[in-house]
């Protein structure tokens, strides 16, 4: 069997002991909570239910890119021991890490000229990046090669839907993504935004939807709309959520009520410290295949 590695950054929100039983290596980002640094490593450093109390109790997180030298530092061992590699990264259109694992790329096979080593833009984000990693990890398993779980990666990585609203827009209207007015009113009104995830691999505020059970309602409407064979879809569920549990574990009811012939159990996965130091607490998102995404 061919020797090569998937690898991906520590923000797939799958958990740390997933990706250590399936030998997925992966590199992590940093944060800094009020001038603290930490490593996200999957809740290891720093628990999830720590990280989301210092921000429900008004603490601000910073997040940072992992720059080139840290991605050489990441890959060349195992280069050096005759790995190729298959690295997923998360979607340039939500970070700019993307284009420092490329410029580490081109370093790393000057250094390796005998190796190969290829980097997808994923184009996905959260437990949607977690579901690609692991598609392309069966693949891997089942006796795919590099470039056949690469070219699959490329074709495929548009088919990954992302669903998801928050009932906290604190951190929303904070990065931009609603403004003050939106903010004022959701909060108000109970009006929560429907996102999700364009063909360039940016959040979109799709809907702004009144109530808790309408914006569950919705997001499974979504995906019997787009999913791939309607309510008989066959393939992996994912979801992730901030510090969101209960909401969590009532989408996942609906869901499995709704497409009986999901492929084994839907898994709920925590987001983790760099990504829910943008969404903070109250985000609850569904990641599945389907129709390719087009805008």
């Amino acid at each position: 069997m061919e020797k090569y590695l998937i690898t991906c950054s520590g923000i797939v929100d799958l958990p740390r002991e997933y990706l250590e039983k399936r030998k997925i290596p992966f590199i992590c980002y940093h944060i800094k909570i009020n001038g603290v640094e930490y490593v996200d490593d999957l809740g290891k450093t720093l628990t999830y239910s720590e990280f989301y109390k210092k921000m429900d109790n008004g603490c601000i997180s910073i997040t940072s890119l992992i720059n080139q030298e840290r991605y050489i530092d990441f890959f060349k061992p195992y280069l050096a021991e005759g790995y190729d590699i298959l690295h997923i990264e998360l979607s340039s259109g939500i970070s700019g890490t993307y284009n420092s694992c490329r410029l580490a790329q081109d370093e790393l096979l000057n250094m390796f000229p005998e190796r190969k080593m290829l980097v997808v833009d994923s184009l996905c984000a959260s437990s949607g990046y977690g579901l690609l990693v692991d598609t392309l990890k069966d693949m891997q398993e089942k006796g795919a090669t590099i470039n056949e779980t690469y070219e699959f990666a490329c074709e495929n990585r548009l088919n990954i839907h992302h669903w998801f609203f928050s009932t906290n827009l604190e951190h929303y209207k904070r990065g931009g993504r609603i403004t003050q007015a939106s903010y004022f009113i959701g909060n108000l009104l109970n009006i929560y935004p429907l996102l999700n995830m364009d063909n360039l691999g940016r959040l979109i505020v799709r809907k702004k939807i009144h109530g808790k059970k309408k914006i569950f309602n919705e997001m499974l409407k979504r995906m019997e709309e787009l999913a791939i064979d309607g309510k008989n879809y066959k393939g992996k569920c994912f979801i992730s959520n901030s510090n969101s549990i209960k909401d969590a574990i009532e989408i996942k009811k609906m869901i499995k009520e709704r497409f009986p012939n999901i492929d084994g159990e839907v898994l709920i996965n925590d987001i983790g410290t760099t990504i829910g130091s943008h969404t903070g607490s109250g985000t609850v998102a569904i990641f599945f295949f389907g129709k390719k995404r087009i805008d």
